[in-house]
């Protein structure tokens, strides 16, 4: 894999967070909110990656992992998705949950597993994902942290 910078996200990355988003058709609202617990790769000045994680006391909430159709398949979500999901469970977190309606099947890999939407923790109903932000045909997984 070529020489990328990954660093967290910080308030002034929010446009090309959202450009990023916009791009792969994924949902924008909560990311301002939950933004400085996003990581980021670039490419020079260019984001080419990202993946966030709203924390909710011991749940998070995986969302927005996306990479820039020029990067795709260089293996960049997938180790966006492991520093996320390791830095989750350092912090504690004993389960990860996501909402998708296109990446059902690349999420088991890591051990996720689908779950009707009322089986995941209440907590994350707070999420914007949850308010509608996801439609409700969007496939549930839950993840239990080691």
């Amino acid at each position: 894999m070529p020489e990328f910078l990954w660093r967290k996200a910080q308030p002034s990355d929010l446009t090309k967070v959202e450009g990023l988003l916009t791009a792969a058709h994924l949902p924008l609202e909560g990311v301002r909110d939950h933004l400085a617990h996003f990581w980021l790769v670039f490419d020079g000045q260019t984001l080419i990656a990202c993946a966030g994680i709203e924390p909710y006391g011991e749940v998070g909430l995986l969302r927005s992992v996306a990479v820039d159709q020029s990067h795709r398949g260089e293996g960049l979500g997938q180790a966006l998705v492991n520093r996320v999901l390791q830095e989750s469970a350092a912090g504690g977190m004993k389960q990860v949950a996501l909402l998708t309606t296109t990446a059902a099947e690349y999420f088991p890999r890591w051990g996720f597993q689908v779950v009707g939407r009322e089986d995941l923790p209440d907590s994350l109903h707070q999420s914007a994902e949850f308010q509608g932000a996801c439609p409700d045909s969007a496939v549930a997984l839950l993840l239990e942290l080691a």
